[in-house]
């Protein structure tokens, strides 16, 4: 199986397999890629619809530039943290960043938030961020205030004046709460308008029928929220195979 970047070659029998209708596994298997590959370099390009081999190509030969740029001649690489592959790693934040912005999150947020999230503290400075991201002091600001908007990252309090930045275990719980609570409001903004349209009428009966969906899905966001958080919230040492396999029994 082939290694290293995409050609561009390669990339046009992307677009062509993408105009054609195909899945990505599909364009991959011809490609004798894996299908990640594929999928990473569509979701960072446009998307399945915008995709153009000519300026991903051009985007990517950017981003190997601006990598040679931040890392000087003479200045020792550091050693991997528990002898991970720093270019895996690396490719994967990619895949992880590509995939949150395909599920609605815009770049910036989408990289602060896998950025944090791949630390081992789960917890980094804005000038941490700054560094790492190669990006301005102003992008990370914003990031990092649609992060907290939307139950993403919380901040604490760090050495001095500096604030921390947090994605940690409960964030994901914390923001499935929210999505069920803003769920629960559109329920209500539904009844609303049934009373408003007159009930029985076919826009109130549709209104209703919302409602109900709405609020079902509500609950049931929350219920399996609470349930995972209490059965799944654990630490990483105090996990064990006997653990995991209990918790999916449990489940």
């Amino acid at each position: 199986m082939p290694g290293g970047r995409l050609t561009q070659q390669e990339r046009q029998q992307i677009a062509l397999g993408l105009a054609d209708g195909l899945a990505y596994a599909e364009i991959a298997r011809r490609l004798d890629r894996p299908t990640s590959t594929v999928t990473r370099e569509v979701l960072r390009n446009g998307g399945p619809t915008d995709y153009r081999a000519d300026l991903a190509h051009r985007a990517t030969e950017r981003r190997a530039h601006r990598r040679g740029q931040a890392a000087p001649r003479g200045t020792a690489a550091p050693l991997p943290a528990h002898g991970r592959d720093p270019e895996a790693v690396r490719a994967y934040e990619e895949t992880l960043t590509t995939v949150m912005m395909a599920s609605g999150m815009t770049t910036m947020p989408a990289r602060v938030m896998a950025s944090i999230t791949l630390t081992d503290t789960g917890s980094l400075t804005a000038s941490e961020l700054v560094e790492r991201l190669k990006v301005s002091p102003a992008s990370v600001s914003k990031a990092i205030a649609f992060l907290e908007s939307q139950g993403l990252a919380r901040r604490e309090q760090g050495e001095g004046r500096r604030e921390r930045y947090i994605v940690d275990d409960d964030i994901w719980y914390q923001s499935m709460m929210a999505s069920a609570r803003s769920t629960a409001q559109m329920v209500e903004i539904a009844r609303q308008g049934v009373g408003v349209l007159v009930p029985g009428t076919p826009a109130a009966t549709r209104l209703e029928n919302v409602a109900r969906f709405l609020d079902f899905v509500s609950e049931s966001i929350a219920r399996a929220a609470e349930q995972a958080r209490e059965v799944l919230h654990t630490r990483p040492e105090a996990a064990s195979p006997e653990a995991t396999s209990l918790e999916g029994r449990q489940l």
